[in-house]
C-alpha cells in the first residue's frame, strides 16, 4: 500500500526559533526582529541599484513612513507604525516587483495580506487598517517609489513620473535614508524607528 505524500512545507524558520505558517500565520510566531533582520537582507528593484550595498526593502520601510507623516502630520503613532510595516510581509515572502505581481495574480496577494494581518495584530494593530489611511500609506509608498527610481534606480523624471506619479509633496531631509547601506545598518535603522513609535504608542500617543 503506497504511503500517502506528505504535504509541502508551508511553513518558514526564523533565527529566534519561530516557524511562522503561510497558509495560517499566527501573530504569536511575529518578532520584530525576524521581521527587521530580513527586511535588511531584501532588496528593492530586485537589486538594480546603484552603489555597493542594496537599497533594502528595512530602508524603504522607514522612508516610507517619513513621507507618511509628511502627507498627514498629525497621524498617531500606530498608524504610522502601520506605515512602516506596510512591506512587513516580504521579511518572508519577499519583493517581487509588480510587474511579476501581476503575472501572479491574487494568489500571491492573499498570503501577503494574511501575513500582513497576522504582523498587525502581533504590534496592537487591526488587522484591516482604514482605507483612508490606506490610502495615505499608497501614496506614500508611491512618492518613495519615485524618488528611489530617479536617484538610485536609473530611472530618468519622465519613465518615473509614467509609472508613479509625480509626487505631489517636496521632501526634505532624506538624504541619510537614500544612501545603500549594508544590511546591519539597515537592521539598526529599521529596529530603532518601530522601537520610537512602539515607545509613542505605549505613552499614550496612540
Amino acid at each position: 500500500m503506497a504511503r500517502a505524500a506528505k504535504p509541502p512545507r508551508a511553513f518558514q524558520r526564523m533565527l529566534s526559533g519561530r516557524r511562522l505558517d503561510l497558509l495560517d500565520p499566527s501573530p504569536l510566531d511575529v518578532e520584530i526582529e525576524d521581521i527587521a533582520h530580513g527586511l535588511a537582507r531584501v532588496a528593492r528593484w530586485n537589486g538594480q541599484t546603484r552603489g555597493p550595498h542594496i537599497f533594502s526593502v528595512a530602508q524603504h520601510s522607514v522612508l516610507v513612513e517619513r513621507v507618511a507623516a509628511s502627507i498627514d502630520p498629525g497621524a498617531p503613532a500606530r498608524w504610522r507604525l502601520a506605515a512602516l510595516l506596510h512591506d512587513a510581509p516580504e521579511y518572508v515572502i519577499g519583493d517581487m516587483i509588480s510587474p511579476f505581481k501581476a503575472v501572479i495574480g491574487e494568489s500571491y496577494k492573499s498570503v501577503e495580506l494574511r501575513i500582513l494581518a497576522a504582523i498587525h495584530l502581533r504590534f496592537a494593530l487591526p488587522a484591516n487598517i482604514p482605507a483612508a489611511l490606506l490610502r495615505i500609506i499608497k501614496q506614500a509608498d508611491s512618492v518613495a517609489a519615485f524618488i528611489e527610481a530617479t536617484r538610485i534606480a536609473g530611472f530618468t523624471v519622465a519613465e518615473a513620473e509614467q509609472f508613479f506619479g509625480r509626487p505631489k509633496i517636496a521632501m526634505r531631509n532624506i538624504e541619510p535614508l537614500m544612501t545603500p547601506m549594508d544590511s546591519a545598518h539597515a537592521e539598526t535603522l529599521f529596529l530603532a524607528r518601530f522601537r520610537e513609535l512602539e515607545d509613542d504608542m505605549t505613552e499614550g500617543g496612540n
